[in-house]
């Protein structure tokens, strides 16, 4: 929270919630001041305690307390600690990650869709109706949205016990559990480790079952001697490694520094600090989408040109290098030298496959060629004019969109669409099930 805005002394309002907004909350008014509520749903009359304030703030931030007037897609929250009301009930905030939790699965995905919508309505002048898809097999915890993680973040509490954040806080809460999480992340049952000495950890734990990894982020001055003593913590049949922000160095400490993971009929080695997408059945869904809008669309076949774009480890690369054949070409382009040197390791035997570490508008600008399709995967900031332009200018008949921000993308779009393209296809996936994120492929197209 801003020092400058933070209510120093809790403030309760009773407040109407408003119409659902990009970033987890609805937008609701006191006094004539918008303030934007987390943990309420449209149409509920709800008492508030303000988390960020002040008479010269834009607008107010606030938890629900105490709901006056429930929706009836208010469910109760399967996690205690990201349930708003319990815990203010105990005086604390709730942990970020599951803001979603207090209502009925279809009404998050319809409020997904409503948050899409309205972002490609603004930014893009596009009107489109947006149905967000459940994933998963039917009658799995998945599709319940619970053990769908194969990667999770967590902080370290003062005291040495694995906690989480509360939203926009420096405050870190002791964890016993991580109901989204895949069962062979809450195995390792880490909340019973001393972490004295670290400041961060992630863990990995792949779909198909192979060995998972735990990343830990030593705090300053952390002597080896401790590093040793949480690592005799874990089980003898995970990877550790420790990772170093300053240098960006992932340092073996015993196993793999690495997670084996697979998708689409492909494995794929992935760094224990590299991007890998987190719901267990992401990677398949997404290459699913990716290959219907692009290769099943006629766009890509043996022999064709084609680019990915922000291409992380070489998920979708490996797909199109597939379509294309090895009479065609793909250019993989990443800017992270660690998921680079992963994508070169699993594409090894591509002979089609042309393997670039850097800025995805200098690379272009650098390899100046056409392409018949590229695959658009950027960062949560999307991919911004320069790169849309010079997408534009590359010249292909079609490209696939992936994005994890609607705001982001709906931008994009606006950028494509200026440039004489349209939407020609859309998809939108709940692969983050009581969070506000979603996940949307998108089709775009030269117009006419």
């Amino acid at each position: 929270m801003s020092p400058d805005t933070q209510t120093h002394a809790p403030t309760d309002l009773v407040v109407d919630v408003g119409p659902v907004a990009h970033g987890g909350h609805c937008v609701a008014r006191h006094e004539g001041r918008v303030v934007f509520v987390r943990h309420g749903i449209p149409g509920e009359r709800v008492r508030v305690r303000l988390t960020e304030s002040g008479p010269e703030a834009k607008f107010w931030r606030a938890d629900v307390v105490e709901v006056l007037e429930a929706s009836p897609d208010r469910v109760e929250h399967f996690w205690d600690l990201a349930d708003s009301q319990r815990s203010w009930s105990h005086r604390h905030p709730p942990v970020g990650g599951a803001e979603l939790g207090h209502m009925s699965l279809e009404r998050q995905r319809s409020l997904k869709g409503e948050v899409l919508a309205e972002q490609l309505r603004r930014l893009a002048g596009v009107e489109r109706t947006i149905t967000v898809e459940a994933v998963g097999e039917p009658g799995t915890p998945a599709t319940a949205g619970l053990a769908w993680r194969t990667r999770a973040g967590f902080g370290v509490t003062p005291a040495g016990k694995l906690g989480m954040h509360a939203h926009r806080s420096e405050l870190v809460l002791p964890v016993g559990g991580m109901p989204l999480a895949v069962d062979a992340i809450n195995a390792l049952r880490l909340w019973d480790i001393d972490l004295q000495g670290i400041d961060r950890v992630e863990v990995a734990a792949p779909a198909n079952g192979s060995r998972p990894l735990v990343l830990v982020v030593p705090g300053a001055g952390t002597r080896a001697k401790r590093l040793s003593a949480v690592l005799a913590q874990l089980p003898e049949d995970v990877s550790v490694a420790s990772f170093d922000p300053v240098k960006g160095e992932v340092l073996r400490l015993r196993g793999r520094t690495y997670v084996q993971e697979t998708a689409a009929g492909h494995d794929y080695r992935v760094t224990g600090d590299g991007f890998w997408q987190i719901h267990r059945d992401a990677p398949d869904t997404l290459v699913g989408a990716v290959t219907a809008f692009l290769h099943d669309g006629g766009f890509l076949a043996p022999g064709a040109v084609a680019a990915d774009l922000y291409a992380g480890a070489g998920l979708f690369t490996a797909p199109l290098a597939d379509a294309v054949g090895v009479t065609g070409s793909v250019l993989s382009v990443e800017g992270s030298p660690g998921s680079s040197r992963d994508a070169r390791k699993n594409l090894h035997d591509a002979s089609q496959v042309e393997i670039v570490q850097g800025r995805v508008e200098r690379v272009l600008r650098d390899k100046a060629r056409r392409f018949d399709a590229i695959l658009l995967d950027p960062p949560r900031a999307g991919a911004g004019r320069a790169v849309v332009n010079q997408v534009i200018g590359a010249g292909p008949r079609a490209v696939a969109y992936v994005s994890c921000d609607p705001a982001s993308f709906a931008r994009d779009v606006g950028y494509f669409q200026a440039g004489g393209w349209e939407l020609s296809g859309l998809r939108a996936f709940d692969l983050y099930p009581h969070t506000h994120h979603m996940e949307t492929v998108a089709l775009l197209t030269p117009r006419g």
